[in-house]
């Protein structure tokens, strides 16, 4: 199963930008479909932006133009740059990667621990 480490939260002001890692173990990194996903106080879990095995991205409305995932299968890494950061942007961010068939074997998905991310003046 792959290990999943994220990194990069903190507090920053309205407009400003932060920029995600999250680390990955295991060696078929490159197959999984990875996500990001935040939870604010109160409030479900929800997408923010997924990257598949091809490369494709795919983004919650509420970040399109503002938020941009990117991996980098030779390091192991996906990154989530966020810029214009908003308040309702505060959440704990979490990277998932996603249970995928490989080689004809099922790996499972796992997650990070989260990161905190507050915007706030």
């Amino acid at each position: 199963q792959v290990q999943l480490v994220e990194s990069g939260g903190g507090l920053v002001q309205p407009g400003g930008s932060l920029r995600l890692s999250c680390a990955a173990s295991g060696s078929i990194f490159s197959r999984y479909t990875m996500r990001w996903l935040r939870q604010a106080p109160e409030k479900q879990r929800e997408l923010v932006a997924h990257i598949t095995a091809d490369g494709n991205t795919n983004y919650a409305d509420s970040v399109k133009g503002r938020f941009t995932i990117s991996r980098d299968n030779a390091k192991n890494t996906v990154t989530l740059q966020m810029n214009s950061l908003k308040p309702e942007d505060t959440a704990v961010y979490y990277c998932n990667a996603e249970a995928t068939w490989y080689s004809g074997h099922l790996y499972p998905g796992s997650w990070g621990q989260g990161t905190q991310v507050t915007v706030s003046s």
